[in-house]
């Protein structure tokens, strides 16, 4: 049951992705969380963002933003980093995430996505059958059902770190 919310990878940051790889692995497409996947919570794109996703585009990934934000805050964010997006997602259900794999023309097999949030993130990446890699959170100030949800993330990340050292010690 709770393997069903571990993530592929843990990376510390987006910024620490090696997309190159990932690229190089046959992805094609990624989807991504906003709020303390990319900026803190409730942040414009700042130059960090709006450079990453020139990155992607000159290695050759779609993008799409997937957020359960409304769309005044969504479409701000993608208009700076020039990024097709789905708003008010439902996350974690699994159709946010098919929307966007329909907006880039990617499939299960070559889209990842990466977000911040096991409950919703990770869980709903999971239900639409992808590739995902979880990182922390930007910034520590969060709404207070996100705080909460925090405190429940902490058991699941520590079956999975045990999860993957019990693997690694296998091989």
């Amino acid at each position: 049951m709770l393997q069903m919310m571990y993530p592929d990878e843990y990376v510390e940051s987006t910024y620490r992705i090696d997309f190159q790889i990932l690229y190089q692995k046959g992805y094609r497409g990624i989807l991504f969380d906003i709020d303390n996947t990319l900026v803190p919570h409730g942040a414009p794109a700042d130059d960090k963002a709006i450079e990453l996703f020139r990155k992607l585009k000159k290695i050759g990934f779609q993008t799409c933003l997937i957020s359960n934000n409304k769309e005044p805050r969504v479409k701000s964010f993608c208009d700076q980093v020039d990024s097709k997006y789905i708003y008010k997602a439902g996350k974690p259900l699994p159709k946010g995430y098919l929307e966007g794999m329909d907006k880039m023309r990617t499939n299960q097999n070559n889209t990842l996505f990466v977000g911040d949030q096991i409950f919703t993130d990770v869980l709903g990446a999971k239900r639409a059958d992808l590739y995902t890699i979880l990182v922390k959170p930007i910034h520590p100030k969060e709404e207070i059902q996100i705080v909460l949800k925090r405190y429940l993330e902490k058991i699941v990340l520590f079956f999975y770190f045990r999860h993957q050292k019990k693997k690694r010690v296998e091989k």
